[in-house]
């Protein structure tokens, strides 16, 4: 039964099985006396665990965490100085140079002075056009700054399911054990146990992890795109205050 659940789940986990190889060499030369060091022991709590679930939740941790990574760079480049930018461009409008703000923009990364381009690009077309070109805009940079989002939220799920799946099996093992043996003394069940216990820790251990990530990425989205509803709305502000001062002379 060990070896059909051990088959069943490496079928599912594909993307481990080099992984797991190598935990299982690291296994076979592991001393059998225990370590003295962090690292010694958490080698081999992993290996008593069970190669196949430690590795596919290690396997999480690490694609998360590169998923984490990958969007808190992307965040912190969107961030822009919206005060700074909104000046130079009212600036630039004032003096009616309208190339000059939109050079203002487009010199500025992030998303914020992209809706900014956007709708100086439409500000001959009247302040309603401006306005859904901003609108439809900010949209289409809302879903860029969610990308990968439900990526993480998968992986905070999935981490301590596979725990709880490595709990399953190792109670399966530890009744089986039961079964040969006809005992129930410890020394029968701890195998079992053990591989119970540990997936579940190393499962929940890593959901938290990426959990705390994902709730700094969130307050670091919402911030951005509240910095962008409040751009928007200064924008229009600005290109009314254009429109009124050289369409009306």
């Amino acid at each position: 039964m060990k070896k059909l659940f051990a088959k069943a789940f490496l079928g599912i986990c594909a993307l481990g099985t080099s992984t797991m190889a190598f935990a299982q060499a690291a296994a076979s030369a592991a001393p059998a006396a225990e370590g003295s060091g962090f690292h010694q022991a958490l080698k081999i709590k992993f290996i008593e665990g069970g190669v196949q679930f430690m590795t596919v939740i290690a396997i999480l941790l690490i694609l998360g965490l590169a998923f984490c990574l990958e969007r808190v760079i992307y965040l912190s480049l969107a961030e822009v100085d919206t005060h700074k930018l909104l000046k130079k461009v009212e600036d630039a409008l004032d003096k009616g140079d309208v190339e000059g703000a939109k050079a203002v923009a487009r010199d500025t990364r992030g998303p914020i002075a992209s809706i900014v381009y956007q709708g100086l690009m439409r500000i001959d077309q009247g302040v309603d056009i401006v306005e859904k070109a901003v609108v439809s805009y900010g949209g289409v940079q809302s879903g860029l700054l969610e990308k990968n989002f439900s990526w993480i939220g998968l992986f905070i799920a999935l981490a301590p399911s596979v725990g709880f799946l490595g709990t399953v099996v190792g109670m399966v093992m530890a009744f089986d054990d039961i079964e040969r043996a006809g005992d129930i003394s410890p020394t029968v069940v701890a195998g079992g146990m053990k591989v119970a216990l540990i997936t579940t820790v190393g499962g929940l251990i890593v959901a938290l992890i990426l959990q705390v990530f994902y709730n700094y990425l969130l307050s670091k989205l919402e911030t951005i795109l509240n910095q962008m509803e409040d751009a928007s709305i200064s924008l229009i502000d600005i290109v009314l205050k254009y429109t009124y001062k050289y369409n009306n002379k």
